[in-house]
């Protein structure tokens, strides 16, 4: 028995060096870095040679531009501004600074009648909070890397000036809140530590949107959630409505408090009302430090690893810059900052097919009892999908041997924010061949066509939700995009007609009705011009054969 011991802890001391001496082959050979052309696919990388420097039209923004772009309007522009962290809303700044994609037949001019070069531009946002008119407005700003013009195209663009209340909410605008809100908490002492033990750190607040029912409104409710991972399983009931009108953060004001069914004009109201015995107490159990249920930890200890996939002869893919060069496709790439991850000029076999192909918007609808989910329309492009886009797990978010690339942007920040490794390439062996047979009946002989596609990936995080964007490019000439929702769900307490709006996940927590929406732009050229169509998909996960 000791001996059959023994022999168990050899074999699996032995799968373990093995593993961790491919791991660390796969570390040190691939690490952060585009795969090279080595020799084994080296026609298969520059068969396209003749693209070299085009697929530049449609790079992102460098670091170093998006400064130069900074430096030049604030020295240009002729208005005061203030940095956006401590920028208040009666302040000026700029929000966020991308590439300003050329017109498209100036690029296809470009690209396929060696015409002139498109000037490289970035577009600019900027809040003018600070005068008399108040305004959203867009500039170009150019040529790069060296800008000595900008021109103001909101009106062409949008046919009138933007209202300065149709702002996205920026970082330093929900601290403000946050501080407002931990003020008014305070006010109800007695309710707060006897109902959620609260020390002033354990809740944590959630912003719903829009901030109303028609234009101009700017009132939030604010649902407020033990503050564990996990923690949007974890809901408590206290939802506070907040005034955020005023360019004066001074007078900002709560307007409503909803607790557990109930309205209150405000905590303090909710306090004597407590202590008079008139509020419905829902005694929410306290959650455990590591989130309990809601923990993401591994709830039994890891098995032996997986398989792995093995490339004989390295990648049979090629980065150059921003172009990926695949067998027989060949594409650009992006990441717009607000919308997400997009392609350009995809070809197969050197004949383009799509122009754009680029994820535009996903939206959340919810339902509930309760006031501040009951609203909630959440439209992630507020939220910026390219800002959400995370650095990515090397063997879980993507294949061990997949090659990792950064990702820049300019939002709601003083600097360029560098986010490592949030975009992946691998190519994946299919679950099935193309097409096989084995014959046996008339004569003898199997014939088979191996397949497998190239994946292009990213995963932007939008508060609860995780969405995986793949763009994959399958041999036979399909392109398919997919996406899939992870993360957790948004919940709110259950009390009264709660069922009506959902499913009870737990004792208290409602696990809201809702709907997604996922929209995709898909401008076709096969063929020649063909124009764009809109790709829109209300469920978790979509796939578009083109």
């Amino acid at each position: 028995m000791m001996k059959m011991n023994m022999r168990s802890v050899c074999a699996l001391l032995a799968i373990c060096t093995a593993t961790a001496l491919i791991l660390g082959w796969i570390f040190q050979t691939r690490r952060e870095k585009p795969p090279v052309c080595e020799s084994q696919n080296q026609d298969l990388c520059l068969k396209d040679r003749g693209q070299d420097g085009q697929s530049f039209v449609f790079a992102d923004l460098t670091p170093e531009e998006m400064v130069q772009v900074k430096k030049y309007l604030w020295k240009n522009l002729g208005a005061p501004l203030v940095e956006p962290a401590r920028a208040k809303p009666s302040d000026n700044c700029i929000y966020s600074i991308v590439l300003h994609l050329p017109p498209k037949a100036e690029v296809l001019e470009f690209l396929d009648r060696y015409g002139r070069k498109p000037t490289r531009e970035a577009l600019a946002v900027v809040h003018f909070g600070n005068q008399e008119d108040p305004n959203i407005t867009e500039y170009i700003v150019g040529p790069l890397p060296n800008p000595r013009y900008h021109q103001d195209i909101t009106i062409q663009k949008y046919g009138g000036k933007l209202p300065y209340y149709r702002r996205f909410f920026m970082g330093s605008e929900q601290k403000e809140i946050d501080t407002l809100l931990k003020k008014e908490l305070s006010k109800a002492p007695k309710f707060m530590l006897r109902v959620f033990d609260y020390n002033g750190s354990n809740l944590e607040g959630l912003l719903s949107v829009p901030p109303g029912f028609k234009s101009g409104d700017r009132e939030v409710w604010m649902g407020h959630f033990q503050n564990v991972p996990g923690g949007y399983l974890h809901p408590v009931g206290l939802e506070l409505q907040v005034d955020v009108r005023s360019l004066n953060v001074s007078e900002w004001k709560v307007l409503n408090v909803f607790y557990n069914g109930q309205y209150f004009r405000d905590m303090e109201d909710l306090e004597r009302q407590f202590n008079e015995g008139k509020v419905k107490v829902a005694k929410v159990k306290k959650a455990p430090q590591d989130g309990g249920y809601a923990s993401l930890k591994p709830r039994v200890p890891p098995e032996l690893p997986g398989p792995l996939q093995y490339e004989p002869r390295g990648p049979r893919y090629c980065i150059r810059n921003n172009q990926v060069t695949f067998m027989s496709w060949s594409f650009a790439f992006g990441m717009e900052i607000n919308r997400g991850p997009r392609i350009f000029d995809i070809r197969f076999r050197g004949e383009r097919i799509v122009y754009e192909l680029s994820v535009q918007d996903a939206s959340a609808l919810y339902g509930s009892n309760s006031p501040g989910e009951m609203i909630t329309r959440f439209m992630d492009i507020a939220y910026a999908l390219g800002k959400g886009a995370v650095s990515l797990t090397r063997g879980v978010d993507c294949p061990y041997l997949a090659t990792f690339l950064d990702v820049h942007y300019f939002l709601d920040s003083s600097q360029p924010i560098t986010r490592k490794n949030s975009i992946c390439i691998f190519e994946k062996n299919a679950e099935v061949p193309i097409r096989r047979h084995h014959e046996h009946l008339l004569s003898s002989f199997y014939g088979a066509l191996a397949d497998s596609a190239l994946v292009f990936r990213s995963i932007s995080v939008m508060n609860n939700y995780d969405y995986i964007w793949d763009f994959v490019f399958h041999q036979n000439g399909a392109v398919g995009v997919l996406v899939h929702a992870s993360g957790y769900i948004l919940t709110s307490l259950f009390f009264d007609d709660a069922a009506d709006f959902g499913n009870r996940v737990q004792e208290l927590t409602l696990g809201t009705m809702h709907a997604h929406n996922i929209n995709y732009k898909v401008d076709l050229d096969v063929g020649g011009k063909c124009g764009f169509v809109i790709l829109r998909k209300c469920s978790n996960a979509c796939l578009l054969n083109i």
